[in-house]
């Protein structure tokens, strides 16, 4: 990797988490912001910050990506290299019940980074976006497809936050990669995600609740995959390109997922289905010819290999697991 310093927002979370511990295991610096707002459980977020503690070139910002004045001071003390921007608001359903702070920290957080960056000289950026975006699509789904009609606010949150980039990148010369994160999942996930709340139902035997028949389909992305191309993405041409990160193999089914978590803990599921809300799409698939082009990356970890190693997480840290809020 070319860079030594990176400043990346979001590293309390999931993904942002696994791709901070992965810069430093490069021996990266990585100064890490995040607010640890109250969305799902704080513990998770504190328990995963404090394994980044354990490595000596991490740094942590308590703050919040919508103050300006913090990401300003940020960038013209730190000077970082690069900027991976994985702060966000989300969560499709959730997005129908408080819109505002979705777009208040995915496009207006987004817009203080970029006015932040033009201010200092800093010139890079990878910034996460979703397959959200694809919306009404049939997949496989190609980054040049038209995505000016997502169905739920969190996709046009994150659609603004890329078209803001772009407007940087034109006026400015910024070197942005967008990457469009494809249904992602391993150790110590968002606990709002289907795959924690799977696992929770069925190895406790409460009732687990499937919207739909279950014969709907994502591409799941393991998590290590994820950070692994969000890392090349800093090393991508100086332009702004938008880049998928799936499985690009064919979707899984809801129902086999829980097949196997059933199978994994030896307990069979009891399901109660509920009614699909209006901004869930039926199926996704990623087309990653454009990441195996450009960053030569493609997904290792199948979804059995993926969930045994999350189904094994949740069953060796039952003091975080089973304490978490859902």
């Amino acid at each position: 990797m070319n860079f030594e310093n990176v400043l990346l927002t979001g590293c309390a979370g999931f993904i942002g988490a696994n791709t901070a511990r992965m810069l430093l295991k490069q021996g990266i610096k990585v100064t890490g912001i995040d607010n640890l707002n109250d969305y799902y459980d704080v513990a998770l977020k504190q328990y995963r910050l404090s394994i980044l503690s354990e490595y000596p070139g991490f740094q942590f910002i308590k703050g919040d990506i919508e103050d300006s004045k913090l990401i300003d001071n940020t960038l013209k003390y730190n000077r970082p290299d690069a900027i991976i921007n994985l702060a966000a608001r989300a969560g499709v359903r959730a997005s129908t019940e408080n819109p505002y702070i979705y777009f208040s920290t995915n496009v207006t957080g987004t817009l203080n980074i970029l006015t932040a960056m033009k201010d200092h000289g800093i010139n890079k950026l990878v910034h996460a976006s979703t397959s959200s975006v694809y919306s009404s699509h049939l997949p496989p789904f190609r980054e040049d497809m038209n995505t000016s009609k997502p169905w739920s606010p969190y996709a046009a949150s994150k659609l603004a936050s890329e078209v803001l980039c772009h407007t940087w990148h034109h006026l400015y010369g910024f070197d942005v990669t967008i990457v469009r994160y494809f249904t992602v999942y391993g150790p110590a996930p968002r606990p709002d995600m289907s795959i924690f709340r799977f696992i929770r139902w069925i190895k406790n035997g409460q009732e687990l609740m499937l919207t739909g028949d279950g014969t709907q389909s994502r591409d799941f992305t393991y998590v290590d995959d994820i950070s692994r191309g969000t890392i090349a993405a800093c090393n991508s041409p100086g332009t702004y390109r938008i880049i998928n990160l799936g499985g690009g193999n064919e979707p899984t089914p809801m129902n086999y997922v829980i097949e196997i978590i059933e199978d994994l803990l030896g307990k069979k599921a009891n399901v109660r289905h509920i009614p699909t809300p209006p901004e869930d799409v039926v199926s996704t698939r990623a087309d990653i010819s454009q990441a195996k082009q450009i960053l030569n990356w493609e997904s290792t970890v199948g979804i059995e290999d993926g969930l045994k190693r999350t189904v094994e997480w949740y069953l060796q840290t039952p003091d975080i697991a089973e304490k978490i809020k859902i």
